[in-house]
């Protein structure tokens, strides 16, 4: 599948090949796993206090023929506070009586985080870049891409050392994303109790713009609204399908595509060069020493 480039002022420069893991099998099912798995990770444990209904003096008195014994007596055996004036033989520290513990409370030990294989993983992300690449599945996702120059869309690495947020919001206008942003723009106001809970806002999401290399297009686009910004190195489930509704759409540069087509084995020569070049005394050669200097 071969797309068109684009410079910044809409104008086509060339065209390039997109990479096969990024064309794979498009499964909803395995999209939705690994986004849930991934959101799982982000949710805050909760929990009761352990002592809570507990910080009582009661206790189940047992003995027979005893003082304060719970023996012969029409109540029912539990813990019970003595010697309270108008509270004694008031039960308590168990659920079914007044101030006591709850029978099962939240516990702020449980884990909540879901676990997914590797390989699941990254299949589920390949396949959710496969449905950004789907332009029935963008629009069906409920973006305007009526007024696209092309879709998929492919931009010069110029693009991504832009710096002001006016000058990308042009760029943007220029290759057909102005209905896009005035669709994102607006703001609903949520109908149930989250606007109690530090989510009053409903806003949409717009285009997902990948990079290769962080030059300033980072903070440019992260005032506009429903625009967001990723690492094609970092790409997660969650930016490519928000709310587990594969097919975002979005924005590449060229650099990111081709990032792609790197094997293993380019990767392990890079992270040698770099390992070279923040060590370059590793490799000199070492100073011979002398037997004066020995005798030292």
């Amino acid at each position: 599948m071969q797309v068109s480039v684009f410079d910044l002022k809409g104008a086509e420069k060339g065209k390039i090949e997109v990479p096969k893991k990024l064309l794979a099998p498009k499964r909803k099912d395995i999209v939705k796993k690994a986004f849930l798995a991934e959101k799982s990770e982000t949710r805050q444990p909760y929990g009761t206090d352990p002592e809570a209904g507990q910080r009582s003096s009661a206790y189940y008195h047992g003995r027979r023929s005893k003082r304060n014994s719970m023996m012969n007596r029409e109540m029912a055996r539990m813990p019970r506070v003595i010697n309270m004036g108008f509270l004694n033989f008031r039960a308590r520290n168990v659920p079914q009586a007044v101030k006591g513990r709850k029978a099962h409370p939240p516990k702020a030990e449980k884990v909540w985080t879901l676990k997914i294989n590797k390989k699941e993983w990254t299949s589920a992300l390949y396949s959710a870049m496969s449905f950004t690449f789907d332009k029935n599945a963008v629009s069906l996702r409920g973006h305007d891409v009526s007024s696209l120059k092309s879709y998929p869309l492919v931009l010069d690495d110029s693009f991504q050392e832009m710096k002001k947020t006016k000058e990308v919001v042009d760029v943007l206008n220029v290759l057909g994303f102005e209905k896009e942003l005035e669709r994102c723009s607006e703001k609903k106001i949520r109908a149930t109790k989250g606007k109690m809970r530090g989510r009053k806002y409903k806003e949409k999401k717009g285009p997902l713009i990948i990079v290769n290399e962080d030059k300033g297009i980072g903070n440019a686009s992260k005032n506009i609204p429903g625009v967001d910004f990723r690492m094609a190195g970092k790409l997660d489930v969650m930016s490519l399908a928000p709310g587990a509704h594969p097919g975002r759409l979005v924005i590449w540069t060229k650099s990111a595509l081709e990032s792609f087509n790197k094997t293993k084995e380019d990767k392990k020569e890079k992270a040698v060069k770099v390992k070279k070049a923040v060590s370059p005394k590793a490799d000199a050669p070492k100073k011979k020493t002398s037997a004066k200097e020995k005798a030292k």
